[in-house]
């Protein structure tokens, strides 16, 4: 794991509820909602913490998915509408693929995987999306990360590229205005012990997989880009293969801003996930 070293600066903040899971030694199961307003199920003890949340809008230029695990950068994008299939295919993953590279210098990036979500149910059931996830998780374990390269390559094209070094980033954005609810909180992935850190299966009805959820540590460091607009993207690193020191996980999670207000819109996002090889 990336170690604490140095934190970042605090900034303005607000008081949050995060749902932890708690290691009772059990197996830790979840079932994620489904398109259309479908609920998701879990199996495991979780417990609400409150934390504090920091504004970390000041910090813009001093962050990194490589020290932090996130950050957030200015990203115009031509995509008139992100609930036509094809925009996503043919304007709008090129458009990530480069930004990634540009980013991270990663020499291939391969999107494999994008989720569409709303706060609002009446926008699941219409445009057939998922509801905001609101337990603190990372996307992929220690383990799930090289496999879901061999998923998706197959074996044998597969196995060149485990050899070189590679993340699994996701680029989450708003797609319709600011985000006003539910916005997206990270976790310092320098705060973030291995030990924090509980193999989830993940029952989905394509496959199964295997997440990480988070177990409360009071040295979790969380931050979050209040009203993000639709021209910026949070650049989240969901796995690393380097163990040297880079961050590896950076768990996250919506959660409810206090200050949001009666009246807000309810968010809609795009979160995409790539292969970015080294």
């Amino acid at each position: 794991m990336a170690t604490a070293g140095e934190q970042l600066v605090s900034g303005p903040s607000v008081e949050a509820v995060i749902n932890y899971v708690v290691d009772t030694g059990e197996k830790v199961v979840n079932v994620p909602s489904t398109p259309g307003g479908g609920k998701s199920s879990h199996i495991g003890e979780y417990e609400e913490k409150a934390v504090s949340v920091t504004d970390a809008r000041s910090l813009v230029p001093d962050l990194s998915i490589d020290r932090e695990g996130f950050a957030l950068v200015p990203h115009e994008t031509t995509v008139a509408d992100f609930y036509e299939p094809d925009q996503i295919t043919k304007i709008y993953n090129p458009e990530i693929e480069a930004l990634i590279k540009l980013h991270t210098g990663a020499k291939d990036v391969v999107v494999f995987d994008h989720t569409l979500r709303a706060g609002d149910e009446t926008i699941r059931k219409t445009k057939m999306v998922r509801e905001p996830v609101q337990r603190a998780h990372n996307d992929y374990t220690i383990r799930s990360g090289p496999m879901r390269v061999q998923d998706w390559f197959g074996e044998e094209e597969a196995k060149p590229l485990l050899e070189r070094r590679f993340a699994i980033i996701n680029i989450w954005r708003s797609i319709s205005g600011a985000i006003e609810t539910m916005p997206l909180t990270i976790c310092d992935a320098r705060s973030v012990a291995q030990s924090d850190l509980i193999a989830a299966e993940r029952r989905a009805k394509e496959r199964i997989g295997e997440t990480y959820r988070l177990a409360h540590n009071a040295n979790h460091k969380w931050f979050y880009f209040p009203l993000m607009q639709k021209n910026e993207a949070m650049l989240i690193k969901s796995y690393e293969s380097e163990d040297d020191g880079r961050a590896r996980f950076t768990p996250h999670t919506a959660f409810a801003d206090p200050t949001t207000p009666e009246d807000a819109t309810p968010r809609q996002s795009i979160e995409t996930r790539v292969f970015a090889f080294f």
